[in-house]
């Protein structure tokens, strides 16, 4: 039976907030001030019609929003879009009782995230491909997607047909697709097991579609060219599968950010350093010492320092910077250091660094709340919070990225 809600707020995963009997109930796809005539669910709610819209609300551009998990907020407008998410980051901040300027959200296109992860599955004679839709474990079948960058969107019948070959009867199969300076590059995980007639059909249509790079778990089929990313004018070949930000341009806003704020300082650490990220960049004017440990990651900062020309010394090492994060005395030999931790944060590591005599720091993360946390440690350890920024590179989704700039 559907019932009359009134949503008053949006909470912090971008679905509207209403009130039933006393209860919150999450609506997805609504905006504060709408009344909507929804299905609940336990706490959820599944909007049935929208019978006063919200001034904000306007026409999603994509065919499969609502159905795909993928997006979340293409209902929003701009502006209204744009507050949500520095919000989000306030918000957090103010949880954990740091009153800070956070500055507008540095925006992100469309047609511009270079890395995507879809997902297949059987259905009986079906294979359905796309993303999983919200909250669920069904997958959203998509023809066409607004946010990745068109030459992967030009592929996607092309990435369904490897995912038909290669999809396992009993599990869905992961397909991750980064489009590289050498074209496209594409990492399977949980495959059918790789016999050689699958071996050559997929060998065969990766060649046939001039794919730079074939990979299923952690062996490379194909490997027509080295998938190539340009960090800082430096070439870097990612592991297959390997983490990557998502796209170019926020890539280049956060780490212009972090190398402002840590010109000056002759040596720097960087921690949770993938592929050298901020490293590259940091080394046209200091020593840098990478920390990071996924193996293959390092293997690739390791394999573009040697073939770049003009950088200070990288040193690089693999370490757990959970279980063993680099302590305030072995901080001690830099001046400045970034860290870009998973969305847990990095809170034991941010204990250390509170205890070490750093000049300068600058905090990337995905999650505001964990940053926050982490952000509460260094300002309890003498640190302050000189630059807020939050960055948008998850177009029409909640997640935000954010660099926060911290002086001794």
């Amino acid at each position: 039976m559907s019932e009359t809600l009134t949503i008053t707020a949006l909470a912090g995963k971008g679905d509207g907030l209403a009130e039933s009997n006393g209860r919150p109930v999450f609506v997805p796809f609504t905006l504060p001030g709408e009344t909507v005539e929804a299905v609940r669910e336990g706490d959820r709610g599944r909007v049935v019609s929208i019978i006063e819209p919200s001034a904000e609300r306007r026409g999603a551009p994509c065919p499969h929003f609502g159905a795909c998990g993928g997006c979340d907020l293409q209902h929003a407008s701009e502006h209204f879009y744009a507050d949500f998410k520095r919000d989000l980051v306030v918000g957090a901040l103010r949880q954990k009782g740091i009153a800070a300027e956070v500055e507008p959200l540095d925006p992100c296109p469309p047609a511009s995230r270079r890395r995507a992860v879809f997902t297949a599955r059987r259905a009986g004679p079906r294979v359905v491909f796309g993303f999983h839709e919200a909250g669920s474990h069904r997958i959203a079948s998509i023809e066409t997607c607004l946010v990745v960058v068109p030459e992967i969107e030009a592929r996607l019948p092309l990435l369904r047909k490897l995912a038909s070959l290669a999809i396992d009867r009993r599990r869905p199969l992961r397909l991750t697709a980064t489009w590289t300076a050498s074209g496209l590059d594409v990492a399977l995980a949980d495959a059918a097991p790789l016999k050689d007639d699958l071996r050559q059909a997929l060998v065969t249509l990766a060649l046939a579609n001039r794919l730079a790079r074939l990979s299923l778990g952690d062996e490379v089929l194909i490997e027509a060219q080295k998938p190539v990313i340009d960090v800082d004018g430096v070439p870097v070949t990612p592991a297959p599968g390997g983490f990557l930000q998502a796209v170019a341009a926020s890539e280049a806003a956060m780490a212009r950010l972090v190398t402002d704020h840590l010109a000056g300082c002759k040596s720097v650490a960087d921690l949770f350093c993938g592929i050298g990220t901020f490293a590259l960049r940091l080394a046209r004017h200091s020593a840098v010492h990478a920390v990071e440990s996924e193996a293959p990651a390092l293997a690739a900062l390791d394999q573009a320092v040697r073939g770049a020309r003009g950088l200070k010394p990288v040193t690089s090492e693999r370490r757990d910077l959970f279980r063993r994060p680099l302590t305030a005395k072995e901080l001690a030999r830099f001046e400045g250091l970034v860290f870009d931790p998973p969305r847990a944060g990095a809170e034991a590591q941010a204990g250390e660094l509170a205890r070490s005599h750093l000049r300068k720091i600058a905090a990337v993360s995905c999650n505001p709340v964990t940053l926050a946390r982490d952000a509460r440690l260094l300002l309890d350890g003498g640190f302050r919070l000189v630059r807020v920024v939050p960055v948008d590179q998850f177009l029409w989704s909640y997640h935000t990225e954010v660099v926060a700039l911290f002086e001794r």
